[in-house]
């Protein structure tokens, strides 16, 4: 909305030029997310808890947690409120590419937030059952992938960190690949989310480095050089990155240890589904994998606990799954377990950055 209301004006005022460069705009839309949540952050906790919205603890969870149980949840409507205001306020409106995201984002926000709605009102952390949960999540991103795929200039085409030259192309059974993309990183980001800030510092930096990642894919210039996919107005998505990793820097200022709000699923689900189809967009799907690493370790953690426990007849690998709870059991205090996940995401963000020139 800035972009079209000042950027013309630029004739009279050659200082609103800058309104046309993506980097100004980026910044700008990730200092406008983090000062809303900073702002509206306190009175929003507070009407939570006026309301009574708060946490339900599993049951066979760890006994540090059972002291978290009522603590304001749902905090994931202030992100997605900041990032869909925030964007819109500086991207290019007339970008296809930040509407589909936004509308995935708020999609997979209103599934997180029936989800959380059914675990106060039963008070229980049951919530969605999983095949109905999927099946809303599958239609949301079944529609925005094949709404993608139909735009001009994209195609199937898959790309691999270290490898510019293997670039196999699935035709229309891309649709399906990207859909369990994001279908995939909603739940591997929800799994993620179970302790104080363990979540929003990886989303932090998986955000940063896939804004890199749109800046450069959008440059026509700089994509030929560096040996990535071009994709015509990526670039945008940058802006909405740059909201994204803003809103999530200003909630951490409330979600680290201990926790003055969670996020839930209404922010876990839809930030997830967000950087999925980030990734797709910017034609670096498997790359999310990698800067994304503590989200797949999460998941898998949860997959092989299941899967063991199902074939050896009540064996475990895991004290318990997702992955942080074990290292809970074992004797580990919670923001020990939080940083160092966090480090091992900044190490996978800078391997991601690498890749760029390792090709």
């Amino acid at each position: 909305m800035l972009y079209h209301l000042l950027y013309p004006l630029h004739e009279y005022l050659s200082v609103l030029n800058v309104f046309r460069y993506i980097t100004f705009r980026c910044i700008g839309a990730a200092l406008t997310a983090f000062f809303m949540v900073m702002l509206l952050g306190p009175p929003f906790i507070a009407w939570l808890k006026s309301r009574q919205i708060g946490q339900v603890v599993r049951e066979d969870g760890p006994e540090s947690h059972y002291s978290k149980s009522g603590v304001p949840t749902m905090g994931g409507m202030l992100i997605l409120v900041a990032v869909a205001v925030t964007t819109l306020l500086w991207v290019d409106l007339g970008n296809l590419f930040v509407w589909l995201i936004l509308a995935v984002l708020l999609w997979f926000g209103a599934i997180g937030a029936y989800d959380d709605w059914r675990k106060i009102r039963k008070n229980n952390s049951r919530g969605l059952g999983v095949r109905g949960k999927l099946l809303l999540q599958a239609a949301g991103a079944g529609a925005a992938v094949a709404s993608l795929f139909w735009l001009p200039g994209f195609d199937g085409h898959l790309s691999f960190p270290f490898f510019k030259e293997f670039r196999p192309d699935l035709g229309a059974w891309y649709c399906l690949f990207a859909l369990l993309v994001v279908v995939g990183a909603s739940n591997a980001v929800n799994l993620t989310d179970g302790l104080d800030g363990l979540v929003t510092g990886p989303v932090v930096i998986t955000g940063t480095v896939y804004l890199v990642f749109s800046y450069l894919a959008g440059h026509a210039v700089l994509a030929s050089y560096l040996q990535i996919p071009h994709v015509p107005g990526a670039g945008e998505v940058a802006v909405f990155s740059g909201a994204l990793v803003g809103a999530c820097l200003g909630f951490l200022w409330f979600n680290t240890f201990p926790a003055q709000v969670f996020m839930g699923d209404t922010g876990s689900l839809a930030i997830g589904a967000a950087l999925g189809m980030v990734a797709i967009i910017t034609k670096q799907e498997f790359l999310l994998a990698m800067v994304g690493g503590i989200f797949v370790l999460e998941a898998l953690s949860v997959i092989l606990q299941v899967g063991f426990y199902k074939l050896s007849g009540g064996k475990r690998i895991f004290l318990m799954a997702p992955f942080h709870h074990h290292f809970e059991k074992k004797g580990w205090q919670e923001p020990k377990i939080v940083v160092r996940f966090w480090i091992i995401s900044i190490v996978l963000g800078l391997l991601a950055i690498a890749t760029l020139k390792l090709r």
